[in-house]
């Protein structure tokens, strides 16, 4: 086995000595158990969606209906995971999306994920809404791959003093959110009138931000945090975006830059006309539109549309290994997880994130052999079934 898969002859030698691992290696177990340990607030943050959540239910469903058909005596003895995604080497297709306000989860919040990202070699993507800013969290992440996430907000020189910083510690991709611009109808957060950023959490880089601090006349106090907030909540996103803006990220951003939110391939096709480099096949976990598309519903047409043009990603719903697996044989290059790392974070802080991203590595490749699959490459549509 490789070092990946190796993680579970580790647990089973450790269970020898009675040792037992602290957390589910099902990782869909956590967040049963996230649920146990958050805030009915910050529980309801990770884990709601719009409206009644059908989204959130049918990016899980979909997966039920792909089916991985195992091959057998093919020479599986050795096996590369490893991928270079937009000029970013991995040792697995696997990606640590975008999630804000960490600390809600854990006090160590994002700082405890760029040191788990790190460990294992994944490259994180971290959110604009973060609860420390982006040059602690790139300091606590060491020589790890990171990307960054963008909210574009209205004020365009704050937008360009966030992408000059993120260049300046180390973020080599940049990954624009599309989708949110306003935020969805949520039930969960509404139901407990929570909105952590009007807390004051998940606005760090803002407030660190020097083009911030000028709008409101000078660095963030408990005299104008008020004012703050409030310049906060009329900057975070800007409806009146259109595809002509893209230039101006293209302007000050050179190096590649990912649109996530695609669903359509006409959309993935106009990212590729803007002279974008990957699109993430994404509805935010279900988080912004009540009734939408299943994300991996959606990642087969966008593939076929731009595969062959640019880098498709993909996110919403993954939870396993085999997740993984059926989302590469549809077309996506890599995939980005989200909860059941914020779930692992809850449960365990930094040893709680690893705990997860060794789980998933493991079991996609354990997967990905038992179905006579070697690498990534080889992960493609005859690997799976319409169930």
């Amino acid at each position: 086995m490789s070092a990946l898969a190796d993680f579970q002859n580790e647990i089973y030698l450790k269970g020898l000595g009675d040792v037992l691992p602290e957390l589910p290696t099902d990782l869909t177990r956590l967040e049963a158990l996230a649920e146990r340990r958050l805030s009915a607030q910050a529980f309801g943050y990770v884990a709601g969606s719009a409206g009644s959540e059908s989204t959130a239910r049918a990016n899980r469903t979909a997966f039920d209906r792909w089916r991985i058909v195992p091959r057998m005596l093919r020479d599986v003895s050795e096996r590369d995971l490893s991928v270079e995604i937009l000029g970013t080497p991995m040792p697995a297709p696997v990606l640590l999306a975008p999630i804000g306000v960490q600390s809600i989860f854990h006090p160590e919040g994002e700082l405890a994920v760029a040191r788990a990202a790190a460990a294992t070699g994944l490259p994180m993507v971290l959110s604009t809404a973060a609860s420390f800013t982006l040059e602690e969290v790139a300091e606590a992440n060491g020589a790890g791959p990171r990307w960054y996430q963008l909210y574009w907000p209205k004020d365009r020189d704050l937008a360009v003093s966030l992408l000059e910083r993120a260049k300046a510690a180390g973020y080599t991709a940049l990954v624009v959110t599309l989708d949110t611009f306003t935020l969805a109808w949520r039930p969960r957060d509404l139901d407990q009138a929570y909105l952590p950023f009007l807390r004051g959490i998940g606005v760090a880089n803002y407030f660190a931000d020097p083009v911030f601090q000028q709008a409101i006349g000078g660095p963030v106090t408990a005299a104008n945090r008020d004012m703050a907030l409030l310049h906060w909540v009329a900057n975070f996103g800007d409806p009146s975006l259109t595809w002509d803006d893209l230039a101006f990220l293209r302007e000050h951003w050179d190096g590649p830059i990912v649109l996530k939110g695609i669903q359509h391939p006409d959309d993935a096709r106009r990212a590729v006309d803007a002279g974008m480099d990957g699109v993430v096949v994404s509805n935010h976990g279900g988080r912004q539109v009540d009734g939408a598309i299943a994300s991996l519903d959606a990642l087969p047409p966008v593939a076929d549309a731009v595969g062959h043009q640019t880098t498709v990603l993909f996110d919403s719903g993954v939870r396993t290994g085999a997740d993984i697996a059926k989302a590469l044989a549809l077309g996506a290059k890599a995939v980005l997880v989200a909860r059941p790392y914020a779930y692992g974070l809850a449960l365990g802080g930094e040893a709680g994130v690893r705990h997860v991203l060794r789980c998933l590595q493991a079991d996609l490749e354990l997967t990905m052999a038992l179905a006579g699959l070697r690498t990534p490459a080889e992960v493609t549509l005859d690997a799976l079934v319409r169930d």
